[in-house]
């Protein structure tokens, strides 16, 4: 993989690498970069592993490579402090709020010696608390350079070294929201840059897809009323009626969720017509012309006192971009792309392509334009500090002035331990408009087939049947007592989750110190830490063992290697929902080009979330443990030859007591390694 990342780092091009887990792809694609001398754009999926690479795993290797490299950390603006909206905070009517006034003074106190102003660096906040978007800002509320902070602002500050930096590291919603709308930085350093990796890459289109589109949110429009609300009273008091103008804001918004229906969790409506459908079409037409006219309201009374301060102008623009979006929506859909309503406790308006391929690649395609001898594309209205020539270039001092050719073209990498079930990775790389790259497959350097067992329990009701998930608890639990724990649920409903987890809890024994948890009971955080602590009954730590049940986004990004896991239990075969709008569009494209939407949609989609549930089990060269399916389809439909296929070659486990047998062997082998 390595010497693949070379060849099209010199070379530029596009290479897209899947790579087995224990690969080591993060170091494989990191020493040819460095090694480059190339300025370089690295972006992950999740900010806990844009963290990892910045804090840990790149500066072990420029120490280890004694290069001269400066790296820096750019993350989307909410999640750096914003000065002048914490000195807003400190005179809200919120802030006297029991608790608050003393979480905004341990605030205070850390913004007065934070470099950054990373949001991570603050202990006891999470993004959950609402006292975090007090202190932060969004697109929609930052002043820009009207602020009284701008000179000292974080934002601002994280942009000026990323674009200094020969290495800046990123995620992939903070690149796609800057394609969406040029505002987080990127758009300005992207030209700057010569090889761009976008590591976990198989998440790419479905976050692309979200930013690339057009949403309208009760969130949103909820905020906009306290901002507004709040400027008012605290700038201009008695100029306009605030809170009248606000207030209908707020039951217009109330009144268009209202409209949505009341429906059981999250679902998406589809929208083909006038409406969504299953909606009453008049109560819904005269919500949103309600809403219109709620915000045109608020637009007049913020244009009679934009010049008083800069924060009614931006909150006057923000006004005008939800009017458009509710104007886009009261109109017919786009036939080019998909639209759905999704609607839970709060409501968003969807409007978005179906995939990212048009835009991705015409990004991809752009060859790499002149840059001046600061490093900085020409039209970057950034200001650097001085530097070293090489430095600014973008350049490794110590490594060979690159020929024009290679100069010409950027390099791009894309990598993740799953991009599909078949050779060619169409499933990553259709979407993705990566045609015509460069594919390599890169297999896990574990022993599978000793380490690792794969067992289908034939003997359950398919997954349709009531009781399935009953079926599949009482499995569960009877596992869970031979084991002592270390058993991870992973299930592709939240009723499925919550039917499992109830039936543990209920029916747990308390005698053998396992704890079950389940997903949304505590903080994801609190799940995954509590989870690796136990290691069965008689850990090291003298917790008992643990079993987890958990959805959607426990099935990637859960490393847990070592005991505390050996047993993944998956409740049936991940086929996308087929009421989900945006995959019965998919769909029908894949239909009308003459090809079959059940083979190149919905089964290499359920392959590749198979293929990611069933990674959390084996981490490490010493990991021994058993997945179950809970779905006798995969044995005995013929399209269930291609999912095993797509899993790592495990032995197999024929009947129910080769799995008995197996568990206790689990057992026996961990009680002796304790011991």
């Amino acid at each position: 993989m390595a010497m693949a990342v070379s060849r099209v780092v010199q070379e530029g091009g596009q290479l897209v690498v899947e790579a087995g887990t224990g690969t080591g792809k993060t170091y494989a694609y990191l020493v040819p970069v460095l090694l480059s001398g190339q300025r370089a754009l690295v972006s992950t999926a999740t900010k806990a592993l844009q963290d990892q690479l910045f804090s840990r795993d790149i500066p072990r290797l420029v120490q280890a490579l004694g290069l001269p490299i400066r790296v820096a950390l750019l993350k989307g603006r909410s999640n750096y402090l914003c000065l002048h909206r914490m000195g807003q905070a400190r005179h809200s009517p919120e802030s006297a709020q029991p608790g608050v006034q003393q979480a905004l003074a341990k605030i205070e106190l850390w913004s007065q010696s934070t470099r950054t102003g990373d949001m991570a660096e603050l202990t006891g906040l999470d993004e959950r608390s609402g006292l975090w978007p007090w202190v932060t800002s969004t697109r929609d509320n930052c002043l820009g350079s009207s602020c009284p902070s701008y000179r000292a602002c974080h934002v601002n500050l994280a942009r000026k070294e990323a674009m200094a930096a020969d290495v800046v590291v990123i995620n992939h919603h903070l690149f796609f929201a800057d394609m969406a709308v040029r505002e987080s930085g990127v758009a300005e350093l992207l030209p700057t840059v010569r090889v761009t990796v976008f590591d976990e890459a198989h998440q790419l289109n479905e976050i692309g897809v979200n930013f690339l589109g057009q949403q309208l949110s009760t969130v949103q429009l909820h905020e906009l009323c306290r901002d507004v609300l709040a400027a008012g009273l605290q700038l201009a008091r008695g100029l306009v009626d605030w809170p009248l103008i606000c207030s209908s804001l707020e039951k217009a918004t109330r009144d268009l969720r209202l409209a949505a229906g009341q429906h059981r969790g999250s679902v998406r409506l589809r929208w083909i017509g006038a409406h969504p459908e299953g909606l009453e079409p008049e109560a819904w037409s005269l919500a949103l012309q309600a809403l219109s006219q709620a915000l045109m309201n608020v637009q007049q009374g913020l244009d009679m006192v934009t010049e008083l301060a800069p924060d009614f102008q931006r909150l006057a623009d923000r006004t005008r971009e939800l009017l458009e979006r509710a104007a886009l929506f009261a109109d017919l859909p786009n036939p080019e792309g998909v639209r759905w309503a999704e609607v839970s406790s709060s409501l968003t308006l969807v409007e978005s392509p179906l995939d990212i391929s048009q835009a991705f690649e015409a990004l991809t395609r752009t060859p790499t334009p002149p840059v001046d001898t600061a490093g900085v594309h020409p039209s970057a209205e950034c200001e650097l500090d001085p530097l070293d020539d090489a430095l600014e270039a973008g350049q490794n001092p110590s490594a060979e002035t690159e020929a024009p050719s290679a100069a010409a073209h950027r390099a791009w990498i894309f990598t993740s331990a799953t991009l599909g079930d078949e050779p060619s990775l169409r499933w990553f790389t259709e979407p993705c408009g990566l045609n015509s790259a460069q594919v390599l497959q890169v297999g896990s350097p574990f022993d599978y087939a000793q380490q690792a067992a794969l067992y289908v329990p034939t003997h359950l009701p398919r997954p349709g049947d009531p009781g399935h998930a009953q079926q599949v608890a009482e499995l569960v639990l009877a596992a869970v007592q031979i084991l002592g724990g270390r058993t991870l649920v992973l299930t592709t409903t939240l009723n499925a989750m919550r039917q499992i987890g109830e039936h543990l809890q209920a029916h747990g024994d308390a005698a053998k110190n396992i704890e079950v948890l389940v997903q949304g009971q505590s903080p994801k955080r609190r799940l995954m830490e509590r989870f690796r602590q136990g290691g069965g009954s008689g850990d090291a730590q003298g917790l008992g063992g643990c079993v987890l049940v958990a959805s959607a986004s426990f099935w990637e990004g859960f490393d847990v290697p070592g005991d505390a896991l050996q047993l993944v239990i998956i409740d049936k075969l991940p086929f996308p929902p087929p009421g989900d709008p945006l995959f019965e569009a998919r769909s029908q494209r894949i239909t009308q080009q003459g090809r079959s939407a059940f083979a190149d949609h919905s089964l290499p989609e359920a392959a590749v979330a198979l293929k990611q549930g069933a990674g959390r089990l084996i981490r490490s060269e010493t990991d021994r443990g058993i997945l179950v399916v809970c779905d006798k389809r995969l044995v005995g439909m013929s399209y269930g030859r291609r999912l095993v296929k797509g899993l790592p070659p495990m032995r197999r486990l024929e009947d129910h007591e080769s799995f008995l047998e197996a568990l206790y062997q689990l057992t026996t082998d961990a009680t002796h390694a304790r011991s």
